[in-house]
Parts: structure tokens; sequence; C-alpha cells
């Protein structure tokens, strides 16, 4: 049988990185951490694209586009692709890749290491070969995470830990699949996310792309005795704001200072700016229903809820959003639209 081709684009990270007198930075390339197993050779035939050698600390949105550019370019002549990531914010690219490459029907797979390759003890050469195992599944298809073991939909994972070989965790939502060495163990037959138009299922042959993101959204996480004046500093630079609320929609009407939140986040909408309401509660997500602290937000024009999603899937998802439109309706129809699972049904 034909193996299949796979293009893996590396970016950096703690998976390329030496010791050289300064802390950890990147060094190896992408040619050279394949090298060091060789055994992804006999799962696929594999190219090799280094779209940047950076710390994943310094990944930006505009990085997130060339990541995407690199993959559509050659998007006709491989059967999936791996992108080599750094971990700390490698869920905020594995959201961003969610959103503007959507419906995939060839797998994005991204991986990383929590040890630099060239370490004694890495987990960096068992996450690169899986994830390359995971890239040549016949069912997998759009932007996942593999990364200890497990896969998760790119818009569900979180770093939950710094230094443990088993990083990531899948939030709000079942992992894809387990990997056993070399066996690939699904948790479940998932249906595939809804599209824009409400449909459900992958018909095409190439993905639907975007190429625009507005990196003007700031996340806000609320502390007792936060100022509410911050929505007035924050105007002039931020089109829109993600306010991690206390518990399940928690807002307080007042701070030590300023105008109460009530009237300061009205006029932040009111000006054509975006709210997006979440909670800094890692699980279960949010319902601005249930308390008197929130309601008063439930259904006002410009606030948007996130429902169970992640804070990394939020931020991704509104500046893709808000990339495509500036008509607040349109922005809102874009954010509620469930995309590679990013979201459970509110309704």
């Amino acid at each position: 049988m034909t193996k299949k081709r796979i293009l893996l684009v590396a970016t950096g990270g703690t998976i390329a990185s030496k010791e050289e007198g300064n802390g950890l930075s990147p060094a190896l390339s992408g040619e050279e951490l394949t090298r060091y197993v060789p055994e992804v050779a006999d799962l696929a035939t594999l190219d090799v694209k280094q779209a940047m050698n950076i710390d994943s600390t310094n990944m930006r949105p505009s990085d997130w586009l060339r990541v995407a550019r690199t993959i559509m370019e050659s998007y006709d002549d491989y059967d999936g692709f791996v992108v080599l990531h750094g971990t700390d914010t490698m869920a905020y690219t594995a959201a961003a890749l969610s959103y503007l490459i959507q419906h995939s029907p060839k797998p994005i797979v991204l991986t990383g290491s929590q040890r630099p390759m060239a370490s004694a003890f890495t987990d960096a050469k068992l996450n690169l070969y899986q994830s390359v195992l995971y890239a040549t599944d016949d069912d997998a298809r759009d932007v996942s995470i593999a990364f200890g073991g497990i896969v998760i939909a790119g818009t569900r994972a979180r770093k939950q830990r710094t230094m443990s070989f088993n990083a990531f965790t899948s939030v709000n939502f079942p992992p894809l699949a387990y990997i056993r060495t070399d066996r690939i163990v699904r948790s479940a037959p998932f249906a595939h996310a809804r599209k824009a138009d409400g449909s459900r299922g992958h018909t095409a042959d190439r993905p639907v792309v975007y190429d625009k993101l507005d990196p003007r959204v700031f996340a806000l996480k609320l502390t007792p005795g936060l100022d509410s004046r911050i929505f007035s500093a924050l105007a002039p630079s931020y089109d829109a704001v993600i306010l991690e609320t206390f518990g399940i929609g928690g807002i307080p009407e007042q701070g030590e200072t300023g105008p109460c939140f009530q009237d300061a986040i009205y006029s932040w909408v009111d000006s054509g700016r975006i709210a997006v309401m979440t909670t800094q509660v890692p699980e279960e997500g949010l319902d601005l229903g249930v308390y008197e602290v929130g309601r008063a937000y439930a259904n006002h024009p410009g606030i948007l809820r996130g429902a169970d999603m992640t804070p990394e899937a939020i931020v991704a998802k509104t500046m893709w959003a808000l990339g495509q439109t500036r008509d607040v309706a349109e922005v809102e129809h874009l954010f509620n639209c469930e995309i590679n699972h990013d979201r459970s049904p509110f309704e």
C-alpha cells in the first residue's frame, strides 16, 4: 500500500530548543528534528517546511496566518499535516487554525514537547511519532492536538500542567482519541461540527479558508475591586473585550471606584464594540440567566456568550469573526456557529 504524504510544518518551541547559555531557545530545524525519530519514515512520506523558529511565547496572530498559509499553499499535495509548536500557546494556535481552516477533510495535527528533542528524557520522540501516526489515519480530519497519548479537538485544548508530559486536557468535551504506542483508540464516533449554514458533515474536497483576523481583542479577568473605568481605558486600543466573570456568570454591581459595571459594559457595546462573557472557572461553562448579577447582560445587543468554550478558543474566534465583518449582528452569528466542536448548543 502506498504510504500517505505528510507535510511537517516546524515553528520552533521547546521541541526544537537547546541550552546555549541563556536558557532554552529554538535551535533545531524541522529537518533535524525528524532525524531523531527515523521510525516516522515507516508511517509516511514526510516533507518539512520551516514556517518560523520561535519560542511560542512570541507567537502572534500574524504568525497564525502564516502557519495557515503554509498549510494551504501545499494543501493539495499532501494527505495530512503535522505542526510542531511550543506548548505555551499551542492551544491558541490550534483554535486559530480551526477557524482559519474550517471543515478540513485532511487532518491538521499540532504537537510539541515538554522537554527538548535532544534531552535524554524527552517526550518529543513519542509525540512526533504519534502525531504523524494520527495524521495518516483515515478517520482523522480537522484541526487537533496530539500530545501525551491523547488527541484533543483543536478548539477544546488547554495547557493544564507546566512540566508533566500529560500537559494538555480536553475542556468540556471528550478527547477525540487515545494513542496507545502505535494504536489509535477512538473514544466515540463524533458527529462533525455544524457549518455556518446549519448543516453538518464534510461534503467538499477542500476546507473553507479565511485569511483575516482582528488582533484588537483583550481578555479581562474580573478580580474583586476591579475599577470599571478600565473599559474606557481599553476603548482606544481594542474592538472587543472578553470578560472572564465570576462563577457561572457573576459581574459585580460596583467596583471600588468609577461607574457601575453595567453602565461601563453597556457603554462599551453601545459604541459598536463587542463584549464576550465567559467564566474564569475552567469547567462547565457560563449561564448568565442564573443569578441577578448576570441576567442583565443575557440579551443586550453586542454582548456574546462564551457558553462552555475555552478562553483560548474565545480569543481566536472573536479575532476571526471580527476579521470577517464589523456588523455586530453578523459577528454574533459567526461567533455562535459551532466549529470543530468548539461549543455545546445552548439554545
